[in-house]
């Protein structure tokens, strides 16, 4: 398979299961009393950044892979990998700590759908078909 192909699958899976997660977090804060307009806007403005965030992981993933197969560079692709991180890390902070001091969004909505990650990862690949290929 292409890797643009698992790219865009494996973030259609990650998207999904944000918006699964988002509805449940939601409903908490409803039942809780809690939903706000700042909660809102913060659990958008997350869940945007987790998918963008995975998405930008996989291609520079699937950069640095190339890279060290093809062009036979594995330090290139290394480098690739952790500039990619830390790039990614630092916009996510600006854009969180920028909605969060402007009072636009609340700062625990915006965050936990970043902490969604890890155990929707860890679903898909619990339902992943047995003969299916990891990514």
């Amino acid at each position: 398979m292409d890797s643009r192909k698992i790219v865009y699958r494996e973030t259609g899976i990650i998207a999904l299961g944000q918006i699964i997660c988002l509805a449940l977090m939601l409903g908490i804060y409803a039942l809780l009393g809690y939903l706000t307009a700042k909660v809102l806007w913060g659990a958008l403005i997350g869940t945007v950044l987790a998918v963008a965030n995975f998405f930008f992981m996989a291609v520079g993933a699937s950069l640095a892979a190339d890279k060290a197969e093809l062009h036979q560079d594995v330090k290139g692709g290394t480098a690739l990998i952790k500039s990619s991180y830390f790039i990614r890390l630092l916009v996510i902070f600006l854009i969180l700590f920028a909605c969060v001091k402007g009072g636009i969004c609340d700062a625990l909505a915006s965050v936990l759908p970043l902490v969604f990650i890890r155990p929707i990862i860890t679903i898909a690949e619990f339902f992943r078909k047995s003969g299916e290929a990891k990514s």
